[in-house]
């Protein structure tokens, strides 16, 4: 595909990240990263198209059955892929079966579009991400290759520090926050080849850390909200996702 090219149509797969959690609306609802990018693409192109598909929650294997086949009709110019990281974060995980989901879905998906984007996921720099580091390596690695056989784009998210700053992360520490779904969109804007609007990896202000009892309450904050429900739904066999349709099923107009 040629870099810079305009785009009248865009097709958005994925899970929570994808989604917009936690870039909240002051009516509940999430925008995050694909809105964004799909706002700036239309006003570039009349009569611009743009569907998120898109569930919290959903696993590789959910996202090949429920998402691949609906986006690959739709054919439109632009589509992004964001899945799998789900999977490697639960306690026991089959990776070479994620990483042979992903390219049954770039199969199926890059003949069908213009230019197929993938990513290396952001992860919030702490705990978590280091005990499941090997896991997203091999992932990560195994995308690299994907990317280059199908002619796919593949943006670093993971490799950028700036993503990993417990700053841009919501109170859930899984999701990024508003400003952290802006860069975001910017750095897949860029990877596009469009002209940047400014500098999507770079650093945040060196701030004072918390105190002691400051970082305490927030520990418990975040179990109680957050924590502890996860692991209810993890031992119930439950997603946050159970019930819920893509916020934009269909491949319509895009008002900006």
């Amino acid at each position: 595909m040629q870099m810079n090219a305009t785009h009248t149509s865009f097709v958005a797969l994925g899970d929570s990240f994808t989604e917009g959690m936690s870039d909240a609306l002051p009516d509940g609802s999430y925008r995050g990263w694909a809105d964004l990018l799909a706002g700036r693409l239309a006003a570039h192109a009349p009569g611009f198209r743009y569907a998120n598909l898109a569930v919290r929650g959903k696993l590789i294997q959910q996202i090949v059955d429920e998402q691949v086949e609906t986006a690959a009709s739709m054919e439109a110019d632009l589509v992004t892929l964001v899945g799998g990281l789900n999977d490697v974060l639960r306690p026991t995980c089959d990776v070479a079966r994620v990483c042979a989901l992903l390219e049954e879905a770039v199969e199926r998906l890059a003949p069908t579009c213009r230019q197929l984007v993938l990513m290396r996921s952001p992860a919030r720099r702490g705990p978590v991400a280091t005990r499941f580091l090997p896991r997203m390596e091999q992932l990560f690695g195994f995308l690299d290759d994907l990317a280059a056989r199908h002619g796919a784009l593949l943006v670093d998210l993971y490799g950028a520090p700036v993503l990993g700053d417990p700053r841009l992360w919501a109170e859930d520490r899984l999701h990024l926050d508003g400003e952290g779904h802006r860069r975001v969109a910017e750095a897949v804007w860029q990877a596009l080849g469009r002209t940047p609007q400014f500098d999507w990896s770079e650093a945040l202000p060196v701030s004072v850390p918390l105190s002691w009892p400051a970082r305490r309450a927030a520990d418990l904050r975040f179990t109680r909200r957050h924590l502890l429900p996860w692991i209810g739904r993890r031992l119930t066999g439950r997603s946050s996702g159970d019930g819920l349709s893509p916020k934009r099923a269909e491949l319509v107009p895009y008002e900006l």
